[in-house]
């Protein structure tokens, strides 16, 4: 036996009420719920008190964030985390990657003309020159 205030409602009851003034519960439960708060008092006094508070909530107007509410949170979260959540955000988090491989490729293919076209680049093979094999490290010496 358990020994109940009368006074006092229990969570299941508040939930099954909650549920039944929501209309989330099956018709089976629905008719058990009118069933004990017609027969029991105390489910028809918290079943009074939750429509009566509900009532009350209806009728309030929704509180509307301030307009700098997000730039707040975010400055707040970014100074108690070190930078960790909102960190700066670096060159490669702005541009995509695809972008940098592509300019680096133009800018190798740059480099590598104008060396080629250059009279002292080191990509410019000299046929003419008698010596060597290409890649040898042998000088020429004046003769």
């Amino acid at each position: 036996m358990t020994t109940e205030e009368p006074d006092e409602a229990d969570d299941a009851m508040i939930a099954t009420l909650s549920d039944y003034l929501d209309g989330a519960l099956a018709e089976a439960a629905r008719a058990d719920v009118e069933k004990k708060i017609a027969d029991d008092a105390a489910w028809k006094r918290t079943h009074d008190e939750l429509r009566e508070t509900r009532n009350a909530l209806s009728g309030l107007q929704k509180a509307r964030a301030p307009s700098k509410f997000t730039q707040g949170v975010t400055e707040t979260i970014h100074k108690r985390s070190a930078g960790r959540f909102f960190a700066r955000r670096t060159f490669g988090d702005r541009v995509p990657l695809g972008v940098l491989l592509v300019v680096a490729l133009v800018l190798m293919v740059a480099v590598a003309g104008v060396l080629w076209q250059s009279s002292t680049g080191s990509l410019k093979l000299d046929r003419d020159k008698p010596g060597g094999s290409q890649g040898s490290a042998m000088l020429d010496r004046p003769s």
